[in-house]
């Protein structure tokens, strides 16, 4: 932010030496949102192969002018994926022979100094249409300690939208009230589908001493707009403690709602692209 606030979290532990994932900023989930489908078979990483890959940037990509700096990277199937295809699905080395499935992606950011716009480009290099899931992983961080305290850190924007908790199934199959803001109530993992002809995510967050963060995000598949759902998540005490790259008290910092397409677009036909923005304003 212009008041020099950090709005993103990355974990003390984080790896950052390619061995995983980073753990914080805004980790890229493609092809995949979670494990495989169970019963597929399917060996491919949990969020799929875009977050744990070496980007390339896009030769002149670079600008910084007073207004804004800008970059892009990109991820090829066949050229910088080494990591994460797994075996036993479409995107395997062996079955991505047989298909002819292509993709290219790239990742285009723009810091300005009030905003952060990210957008997610999918490109199918192949010869045949694939489904896809897509999303932004992001954290962001949260002043205080306070990601379990309701009146400081929260999710408003999310009213009307349908619920799936992963955590509570007794909860899944509810609407999230327009009244009520989304907050953590512990262990966090619920993801929101957007109603019908509301494309575009508006959401304000708590991020604990009485501020807040907007973000907007919107997609479309072949020059049309696609609905964006949206995720909210925490891991709170005990996956805190599970997990080696993050530290066992820091899920008082954090809060991650992340915007993405998981599922309810069309299939990404040959030579056509799909492309998710995010901007966050702070």
């Amino acid at each position: 932010s212009e008041d020099g606030r950090e709005n993103l979290f990355v974990s003390r532990d984080a790896k950052l030496d390619g061995s995983k994932a980073i753990r914080g900023g805004i980790p890229l989930v493609f092809p995949i949102f979670g494990p495989p489908d169970s019963g597929s078979g399917s060996t491919m990483p949990q969020h799929g192969f875009a977050r744990t890959n070496n980007w390339k940037i896009v030769d002149g990509s670079q600008k910084d002018t007073e207004e804004h700096a800008t970059i892009a990277f990109s991820l090829t199937l066949d050229e910088n994926v080494v990591a994460g295809r797994g075996e036993h699905n479409m995107w395997s080395l062996e079955q991505t022979k047989v298909d002819g499935t292509g993709v290219t992606l790239k990742y285009e950011i723009t810091v300005a100094p009030k905003t952060l716009t990210t957008t997610m480009v999918v490109e199918n290099t192949g010869s045949d249409a694939f489904n896809f899931q897509m999303l932004t992983h992001t954290y962001f961080a949260v002043d205080g300690n306070a990601s379990q305290k309701k009146d400081e850190c929260y999710v408003q924007g999310l009213g009307g939208y349908s619920v799936i908790d992963k955590v509570d199934d007794s909860k899944t199959g509810g609407t999230q009230s327009y009244d009520d803001n989304v907050d953590l109530d512990g262990e966090t993992d619920r993801v929101y589908i957007h109603p019908e002809k509301h494309n575009t995510v508006h959401v304000t967050i708590g991020v604990g001493g009485g501020k807040t963060v907007k973000m907007e995000a919107y997609g479309e598949v072949d020059e049309s707009p696609v609905p964006v759902s949206c995720v909210v998540w925490n891991p709170y005490k005990d996956k805190a403690a599970a997990m080696s790259d993050f530290g066992d008290d820091q899920y008082h910092d954090m809060i991650c709602v992340e915007p993405g397409l998981i599922g309810h677009q069309p299939l990404l036909a040959p030579g056509k692209e799909a492309r998710m923005t995010q901007i966050i304003f702070a």
